[in-house]
């Protein structure tokens, strides 16, 4: 909601989050899912992106692997992708259509500037 709003939207990030592409790297696409049949939503995406190698995992925390619970009270599935994901733009809205979902972990257009850190400094990026 916030990011959508402001003029400005600066992303932090370190030099792993940086890939060639979504899918492949080994780590995971977030997906912001209500709680209310929350399998049935993770089963979903999962199927969705099953020709990328897809496995949906509810993010979970603590010895009893008590699920993730966002500050607005969802849950979190993290998408693990063995193949290039492609269009994300398609594959956004594919997401988002999906009943349950709140939101996904991609800001496709929206970063102003991206502040990179790495064992060699920090790089700035701007749009």
């Amino acid at each position: 909601m916030i990011e959508g709003a402001c003029k400005k939207f600066i992303v932090i990030v370190d030099e792993s989050k940086l890939v060639p592409y979504i899918g492949g790297s080994g780590l995971a696409m977030p997906v912001e899912i209500i709680p209310f049949c929350w399998k049935f939503t993770a089963d979903r995406l999962q199927d969705m992106f099953e020709e990328f190698g897809c496995v949906a995992k509810l993010r979970t925390f603590g010895e009893l692997k008590k699920p993730f619970v966002t500050d607005n009270g969802n849950y979190v599935v993290d998408l693990y992708l063995k193949k290039d994901l492609g269009d994300l733009k398609t594959a956004s809205d594919s997401i988002l259509r999906l009943p349950g979902v709140v939101e996904h972990g991609m800001f496709i257009d929206m970063a102003t500037t991206v502040i990179i850190a790495s064992e060699m400094g920090v790089t700035l990026k701007n749009k």
